[in-house]
């Protein structure tokens, strides 16, 4: 018997890219950072390449060894680096990395030489984000420096990327303007002699709206994972995580009782009371104290007071609930459940931040279907799969 559980179905994310990979020419990166947007980054991993995509994106380079020492050997970017890091070990395990800063250039220059091998690079401009990446003014020096490494036989200039601003608002300005940027700043690398094989800035919005922006490589990353980043819109996207479980207590109270810290929420009438073992060291957002929805007995609840560490309380009325009955936070949707855009509305925040926060607690993951994974893949960041064949 299980108390509460988030649910993974691998299956969705093979489809997902699948789907994602058929609406492009381009080359597919399934981005699986923060443990797979927290779906758990290995089965995600290889569900994803089940599905069609040929590269994976991740941000440290921790991230890019352990899919290395997993036995993943297909090309793999690391894109987030502070100064001082053993960048030698991504070298020496192949693993791609970003340069966006002469300083950091130099860095995987020296961790060429420490591995002694060539470092495959990603040059990064900034196109507007203003955040990684070298501005216009700086690019031309950092493409003067990497020129001169790629001649020496340092680093090799796999790809020239960037990233968009605004990608999930289809039609905002600053698309075009930093596609312009972009194709401005593959036009000076190739004056400095760099033609790199992958040119990228496509997230998941742009890969599903903008096919201009593909170029050789897109980086899809909350699509495969099901979510659209663009409200209002599917995609025919599946989502892969459901959030549930059992009620703890169910109790009956009298009107007029106050329910949970702080008694922000009072019974209107005798009812009842059911206690849900998941709070927001789980991952449910405090902020959706009196707000967060929940399907239980077959209709959907809002939560009755504070969010608590560990619980919430839902208010049942006279309807006859039972502990150990099932109440799912989020899910696909099909049965009515709410959906995680539905909690991320309630909220304040985005679809991204509600399946990262579950996927990463104490709650055990439980992956569904096959996706391509294999045996054990579950076993990862002490989370046991304890019914990787499905069933409740």
């Amino acid at each position: 018997m299980w108390q509460a559980e988030v649910r993974i179905d691998l299956d969705a994310i093979r489809d997902n890219v699948a789907l994602l990979r058929a609406g492009t020419t381009a080359e597919v990166m399934a981005v699986v950072k923060g443990d797979g947007y927290g779906h758990g980054m290995l089965p995600s991993a290889r569900a994803a390449l089940a599905g069609g995509a040929t590269w994976l994106g991740v941000a440290t380079l921790d991230e890019g060894l352990t899919l290395r020492r997993a036995g993943i050997d297909v090309p793999v970017l690391a894109w987030l680096h502070s100064p001082g890091l053993p960048l030698h070990e991504g070298v020496a395990a192949d693993v791609d990395l970003s340069a966006g800063s002469l300083e950091l250039l130099g860095e995987l220059v020296s961790a060429a030489r420490r591995a002694e091998r060539t470092a495959r690079v990603h040059l990064k401009i900034d196109t507007g984000l203003a955040r990684g990446g070298a501005t216009a003014a700086e690019w031309p020096a950092l493409l003067e420096a990497a020129a001169k490494a790629q001649a020496d036989g340092e680093i090799d200039v796999v790809g020239v990327w960037s990233h968009f601003v605004y990608a999930d608002a289809p039609g905002h300005e600053t698309i075009d303007h930093q596609l312009a940027a972009f194709a401005d700043g593959l036009a000076v690398a190739e004056r400095f002699g760099i033609t790199p094989r992958y040119r990228h800035i496509a997230n998941s919005a742009a890969t599903l709206t903008r096919p201009d922006s593909h170029y050789d490589l897109v980086r899809p990353g909350i699509a495969v994972y099901g979510l659209s980043p663009i409200e209002g819109e599917t995609f025919g996207l599946r989502p892969a995580m459901t959030a549930r479980a059992r009620v703890a207590l169910t109790k009956r109270v009298p009107a007029g009782q106050g329910v949970s810290y702080g008694h922000t929420y009072f019974t209107e009438r005798e009812t009842t009371l059911a206690l849900v073992p998941l709070g927001y060291a789980d991952g449910v957002p405090r902020a959706a104290s009196n707000a967060g929805p929940v399907q239980l007995g077959g209709k959907r609840r809002t939560i009755a007071g504070r969010v608590c560490m560990d619980q919430i309380v839902l208010d049942v009325g006279d309807d006859d609930v039972t502990t150990g009955e099932v109440a799912t936070l989020f899910g696909p949707g099909d049965d009515g459940a709410p959906t995680a855009d539905d909690w991320a509305a309630v909220a304040g925040t985005i679809n991204y931040e509600i399946v990262t926060r579950f996927g990463s607690t104490r709650v055990p993951r439980v992956y569904d279907g096959g996706g391509g994974s294999s045996p054990g893949d579950a076993l990862e960041g002490g989370v046991e799969d304890r019914d990787a064949g499905g069933g409740a």
